[in-house]
């Protein structure tokens, strides 16, 4: 069944607050391997130039994507079918330990590639006091819809 299209152009609220800690940041490097002192030594990060431990510039889509509106099922998305097409984040600053972050979804696309439908969304992350750290723009594909 096709993607619902009257989800274009729909945002979602933002998210509860989310602490960036220290151990979530070291956990994400280690998840993806990457032994890079600033994710892990504060020192380090502030020989770097940096107040605290910076997150590995994919970081976000640890919150980014959690409030998307992709769960409703009025969109009509069936999981089972579902690949991850793209992924790609725009900074206005690192994201390090000790920030306060929500994140806001747009879904800003859909369309039929094929028996394909591709969905995407734009998610603004921010701290709490509403300053923009990232963008993070999400394409996901249900195959065979």
């Amino acid at each position: 069944m096709a993607l619902n299209r009257d989800f274009i152009g729909r945002s979602f609220p933002p998210t509860e607050p989310y602490e960036v800690s220290r151990v979530k940041i070291r956990e994400f490097a280690d998840a993806i391997g990457d032994p890079n002192p600033i994710y892990r030594d504060r020192e380090a990060a502030k020989a770097a130039g940096h107040p605290d431990v910076v997150a590995p510039p994919t970081f976000p889509i640890v919150v980014s994507l959690g409030n998307a509106g992709l769960a409703d099922k009025d969109l009509n998305l069936n999981y089972a079918m579902v690949v991850h097409g793209e992924q790609r984040f725009e900074y206005t600053r690192p994201m390090r330990a000790g920030d306060v972050v929500t994140c806001t979804s747009t879904i800003t696309e859909i369309k039929s590639i094929g028996s394909n439908e591709k969905l995407v969304i734009e998610t603004d992350v921010k701290t709490v006091e509403g300053e923009l750290i990232c963008k993070s723009y999400n394409t996901i594909v249900e195959r065979g819809a």
